[in-house]
């Protein structure tokens, strides 16, 4: 028997607009039945996956493509949570277990959901819509375990949630970093986590004016310090370096060693070092999924890498994510532009860089801690900042800002207003998955939403140097290596430029011909060097925040050592931090 799964995204339909369309054309509807009705009540259509042949014409005559009628190869049960007719819904469940076990998967593809549903946000509904289930009801359907953990957590136990849309705290909390930290634990609690964390500099900053990244810092630590049985972690690393990143990975480790954690992230390398286990999420995003058993974490990861499961028997992914075993040879081709060593001068920051130049068909990475003038550095070629002695490049750039700004305009209006067009743009609307926004506005979309709009117009505006600043902040892992391939192909093919700064190391891994290295003491002065070949500037930036990694053995993924390994100590004594050959 096949699970059909049927979609309606009610933010995107034009409803009335559009004469029901999908009604019309619909086959069973057409012999009679009532397979696409009209709620009189919400005005929105309304499909019976039951009546539904998943023939897939009122996807395809939907004018703005708000339907999605999903054949599952798969018999699935009945989902543990739905949240209406026609939307999303879960099948099975994570569950905490002694140590760390991680959620991985696709953004919209359940796992902010099913921390929800362990933490009692919400609880299972089982798609039974017209009615609320007692909770001896909802123990009575669940899974033997699943059953015995809700009814463990639904007394005596503690739990702490980080959770994913950090810029809350500001509307919850109105006052001071420490009062914040104060009103959750005692002073001594506090000042330990203060220092573990390096948190000292912002403790008398208001909530209200935190960057992102001391914004992220503080809601982790928030979490942390509550006393608490289970630790729930929804996305860790956006807006932190690396360097905080290893830090928090490391507290993390450390506390599930003493406490139960759990997970939901995206940067490969962090979510392998933090975990023991992991549950792999797969489906279609925004339409359901599906919670595969629990795995050990190397496993569990190189199964995901490739995109089989292979206890449920289940490909989800038709291809496999790639790494390259060695580091790239650099180019021979020509420069395309050289620029002299230039500095800049604030009040309370210096920033200097050397001469350098970057060539056809190159892809250079710019790798450092936060606050070391990677942002300025890109700023500053694309004429959005002017050095003291007078940078400038005189080339056609396209240039993607760190943090993206929204206008209550449709995603349609802003891809038109920017001129965009051509094969490049139709291939970024595809696989970066943005044709399905097209009617929304700017202001309505989530924060990975907005990421690949605007990665979609920068990689589609023509130009000979391209400028990417944190391109990977609130993508998924799939979206990463999508947007690295098509990153690579507009470079590669048509002979032009990128300079590209982020936090993620498979990623820069993956994009990067040469590196730059920032070093540096965040927010008082920064240095640029010139852009070194991959092995040495791996091992520059890597070396200045102490960290080795290696690849792994049967996929080559970058893996962080445990600090004081055997093999940590090893590569030290080598200085040789990463690309390292035994």
């Amino acid at each position: 028997m096949v699970t059909r799964v049927a979609v309606l995204d009610r933010d995107v339909c034009i409803k009335e607009r559009c004469g029901y369309v999908c009604s019309k054309v619909c086959p069973p509807n057409r012999m009679g039945e009532e397979c696409i009705v009209v709620d009189q009540s919400t005005g929105f259509p309304v499909i019976s996956e039951v009546l539904c042949i998943g023939c897939g014409l009122c996807v395809k005559k939907c004018p703005v493509q708000c339907i999605d009628i999903i054949n599952v190869a798969q018999e699935l049960d009945k989902p543990i949570y739905q949240y209406s007719i026609n939307t999303f819904r879960l099948y099975g469940l994570p569950l905490p277990v002694e140590g760390a076990v991680s959620i991985v998967g696709k953004n919209g593809i359940g796992k902010s959901t099913a921390i929800k549903l362990l933490t009692r946000q919400i609880n299972p509904n089982f798609a039974i819509l017209d009615k609320s289930l007692t909770e001896q009801e909802i123990l009575l359907r669940l899974p033997l375990e699943t059953r015995r953990f809700f009814s463990s957590t639904s007394s005596s136990v503690r739990f702490s949630l980080k959770p994913q849309h950090i810029d809350r705290i500001k509307d919850a909390f109105k006052g001071t970093v420490a009062q914040l930290l104060a009103a959750i634990s005692g002073p001594a609690a506090v000042s330990s986590a203060t220092s573990l964390f390096a948190l000292d500099k912002i403790l008398t900053r208001n909530i209200a004016h935190l960057s992102g990244g001391e914004l992220q810092k503080v809601a982790i630590v928030a979490a942390y310090l509550k006393d608490a049985d289970i630790y729930y972690f929804d996305e860790v690393t956006n807006y932190l370096d690396i360097e905080e990143r290893l830090r928090c990975a490391i507290i993390l480790k450390d506390l599930s060693v003493q406490k139960k954690v759990l997970l939901a992230e995206h940067d490969l390398t962090i979510l392998d070092y933090v975990s023991d286990y992991v549950y792999l999420v797969y489906g279609e995003e925004n339409v359901y999924g599906v919670v595969s058993h629990v795995k050990n974490v190397r496993s569990g990861i190189n199964e995901y890498i490739e995109g089989y499961l292979k206890d449920e028997n289940v490909r989800f992914r038709q291809y496999e994510l790639t790494f390259n075993r060695h580091s790239e040879d650099p180019l021979r081709t020509p420069a395309l532009v050289s620029y002299p060593a230039f500095k800049k001068t604030f009040s309370e920051f210096s920033f200097s860089s050397e001469a350098g130049e970057i060539k056809k068909g190159e892809i250079l990475g710019l790798v450092g801690k936060n606050a070391l003038g990677k942002s300025l550095f890109v700023k500053i070629l694309a004429n959005a900042e002017k050095a003291d002695e007078g940078v400038g490049v005189s080339l056609r750039v396209s240039y993607k800002p760190q943090y993206v700004s929204a206008s209550a305009i449709s995603v349609a209006e802003f891809f038109r207003s920017s001129g965009v067009s051509g094969s490049i743009f139709e291939e970024c609307k595809s696989k970066l998955n943005v044709s399905m926004l097209m009617e929304k506005l700017l202001t309505e979309l989530s924060g990975g939403e907005l990421q690949r709009v605007a990665l979609t117009v920068a990689l589609s505006t023509p130009a000979d140097l391209y400028l990417f600043d944190e391109p990977t902040a609130f993508l998924d892992v799939e979206q990463r290596f999508e947007f690295a391939s098509l990153l690579r192909k507009v470079i590669t093919e048509n002979e032009k430029s990128a300079f590209v700064v982020d936090h993620d190391i498979v990623f820069i891994d993956a994009i990067a011909n040469r590196l730059m290295v920032f070093e540096g003491q965040s927010s008082v002065s920064g240095h640029a060097t010139a852009p070194l070949n991959k092995r040495s500037g791996m091992n520059a930036f890597l070396k200045a925040v102490n960290m080795t990694m290696r690849r792994d053995r049967e996929n080559f993924r970058p893996r962080i050592n445990k600090p004081g390994s055997a093999l940590d100590s090893e590569q030290k004594a080598s200085d040789q931090f990463f690309y390292y050959e035994r």
